[in-house]
C-alpha cells in the first residue's frame, strides 16, 4: 500500500455501521444521502462475516489466512481455552491502513472509536469499552482511553460508557449516541487525518426480531437520526465520509447445537463442579467454538478427523464442512483456525451448548459473560421470556448493583429459538449484505469492493485532489 507523499492529506471519517445493508439503507435517507455527491456499491466481506475478521481485512486488507483473526474468539492451544473478544493489537497481524499512510505523510493522526482490536494499537486516539472489574466480582461501566485523560473529558461530556446498552438485553440506540457524541468531541477538539468509528445499533434487534421485521425498519430509521448530526459536523468539516459495514444480518428459525452432536458421539467431554458442567477442552477429542453461522471444530487426534467430518456433514442444519484445502478456498487456512470449519445453512447458526440438561448448565450461561462462555451466545439479547419473574429479578439484581453489593444477573434465556437474525456465511443475496457508501465524487468509484480493497481506496481518498490527477 502506498501514496505519493506530497501535501496534506484530506481528513476521512469511516465508520463502520454494522449490519449495514442496502435492504435497510432505504430507510436511511440521511445516511443514504452521502452517496449523492460520491458512490455507493455492494461490498463483498470476508469470511467468516463477523466483525472481529472483516475488521480486521478492511485496515489491513488481508484475508484471515494473513492477519489471523479467524473469528470473533477461537481456540488458543497455548492456553487450551476458548477466548472470544481479546483487545490486544497484537493479535493482528499485517500493516495497519494507518501505519501506510504514515510513510506518505509523516504525523498522520489517526483515532480509533470502539473498532475492535484497539488496545495496543498504533493509533494516536483510542476509545473503547472497558469495564471496571471490582475486587468483589462486581462490574462498572467505564471506557479505557488514549491519552488517559481522554476518558475524563468524555464522561463528563455524556456519562460514562453506557456498557449495558452496548450488549445484553438492554441494548439499545443509547450506546451508539455516545459513540457518535464521542466521535463529534474528537473532531471538534483534536486536529485528525482519519477517524474510524464504530456504530452497533443495528446489530441488536436484527438478531432478536430479524432483519425484515418491523423492529428492523424502526432501528435503521431511529439510527438514521442518530447519524445525522455526527455526519453533518463532518461534512462541515470538509471531512470524506466513507460508511461502510461488515455482514448483513440474514433470517434464522434453526439453532444447530453441534457441541451436544459431538458430545453424544462420545468425542466431547466435561467436567462438573457444584453440579454444572464446564466444556472440557483438554480431554475432548473434538469440540467447536461457534460463531454465529460459522462454527471452528478442533480436532486433536487426526486420526478423528474423518469421523468428526461424517458426523457434521448430516448434522441438520450444516451445509459445508471445510477441510484444509476447503479452508485455503476460503481464505481463512490459518493455524489459528480449527482442523474443520462448519458452516450453517442459510435459515440456521450455530449454539456454543455443550450440556444435555438445562439443570447442569453453568451458572454463565444465563448470564451476560461474554468472556466465559466458549462460544458466541445471541441469546444474551433477551431477557427470559419463558421467566414470570424475570424482570422483577433483574430490577432487583441491579439495585443491588447501585447500593455496591455484588450481584448476579441470571435472566438470559436458554432456549436458543429467540433468536431470529444471524450472519457469518457470505451473503446469498447482494441485498442483504454489506455495502459502501462514500462522499466523494472524485475517488475512483467500483462496481462493487471487497473488504480487502478498503484500505486501498482510504489511502487514495486520503490524497490530495491535486495528487489524485497526476
Amino acid at each position: 500500500m502506498t501514496v505519493p507523499a506530497t501535501g496534506r492529506p484530506r481528513p476521512l471519517l469511516v465508520l463502520d455501521v454494522a449490519a449495514l445493508t442496502p435492504r435497510l439503507l432505504r430507510h436511511m435517507p440521511r445516511l443514504r444521502a452521502l452517496a449523492g455527491g460520491g458512490h455507493i456499491a455492494p461490498l463483498r466481506p470476508v469470511f467468516p462475516a463477523v466483525t472481529c475478521s472483516v475488521q480486521s481485512s478492511l485496515l489491513t486488507g488481508l484475508e484471515p489466512a494473513g492477519h489471523g483473526i479467524v473469528g470473533n474468539g477461537w481456540y488458543f492451544r497455548e492456553q487450551g481455552d476458548v477466548l472470544l473478544w481479546r483487545q490486544h493489537n497484537r493479535l493482528v497481524a499485517g500493516e495497519k491502513v494507518w501505519e501506510a499512510a504514515r510513510r506518505a505523510f509523516p504525523g498522520y493522526r489517526v483515532a480509533n472509536v470502539c473498532w475492535w482490536y484497539a488496545m495496543g494499537a498504533s493509533t494516536d486516539i483510542t476509545v473503547t469499552p472497558r469495564p471496571v472489574y471490582h475486587a468483589d466480582g462486581r462490574k462498572s461501566p467505564d471506557c479505557y482511553t488514549v491519552p488517559a485523560g481522554l476518558r475524563d473529558e468524555l464522561t463528563d461530556l455524556a456519562g460514562p460508557f453506557p456498557l449495558f446498552d452496548y450488549w445484553g438485553p438492554n441494548a439499545s440506540i443509547a450506546s451508539t449516541r455516545w459513540i457518535a457524541g464521542a466521535a463529534r468531541h474528537l473532531l471538534r477538539t483534536r486536529d485528525l487525518d482519519l477517524t474510524l468509528v464504530y456504530i452497533p445499533h443495528l446489530d441488536y434487534d436484527l438478531q432478536r426480531h430479524g432483519p425484515r421485521s418491523p423492529q428492523a425498519v424502526a432501528a435503521a430509521k431511529d439510527l438514521d437520526t442518530a447519524l445525522h448530526p455526527l455526519l453533518r459536523d463532518a461534512l462541515d468539516r470538509g471531512m470524506t465520509v466513507v460508511a461502510l459495514s461488515e455482514y448483513g444480518i440474514t433470517p434464522v428459525s434453526r439453532p444447530v447445537h453441534i457441541n451436544r452432536a459431538l458430545r453424544e458421539a462420545g468425542l466431547l467431554t466435561v467436567h462438573t463442579q457444584a453440579g454444572m458442567e464446564y466444556l472440557d477442552t483438554w480431554t475432548s477429542r473434538a469440540f467447536a467454538v461457534a460463531d454465529h453461522q460459522v462454527a471452528h471444530v478442533y480436532v486433536a487426534d487426526p486420526a478423528d478427523l474423518p469421523r468428526v467430518r461424517d458426523i457434521l456433514g448430516t448434522l441438520p442444519g450444516v451445509e459445508h464442512v471445510l477441510d484444509e484445502a476447503g479452508k485455503a478456498r476460503h481464505g481463512i487456512g490459518h493455524p489459528r483456525s480449527g482442523e474443520l470449519v462448519a458452516i450453517a445453512e442459510r435459515d440456521a447458526w450455530f449454539t456454543y451448548y455443550y450440556w444435555l440438561d438445562d439443570a447442569r448448565a453453568p451458572d454463565f450461561a444465563r448470564c451476560v459473560d461474554i468472556h466465559r462462555k466458549p462460544g458466541y451466545d445471541p441469546a444474551e439479547l433477551f431477557l427470559d421470556p419463558a421467566d414470570r419473574l424475570v424482570r422483577l429479578r433483574a430490577a432487583a439484581a441491579l439495585v443491588r448493583k447501585r447500593l455496591g453489593l455484588r450481584y448476579t444477573l441470571s435472566v438470559v434465556p436458554l432456549d436458543a429459538t429467540y433468536v431470529r437474525g444471524s450472519h457469518g456465511r457470505l451473503p446469498d443475496d447482494p441485498d442483504d449484505g454489506p455495502v459502501l457508501l462514500c462522499s466523494d465524487g472524485a475517488a475512483t468509484a467500483r462496481e462493487n469492493y471487497r473488504a480487502t480493497d478498503v484500505p486501498g481506496l482510504l489511502l487514495e481518498l486520503a490524497r490530495p485532489a491535486a495528487v489524485r490527477a497526476l
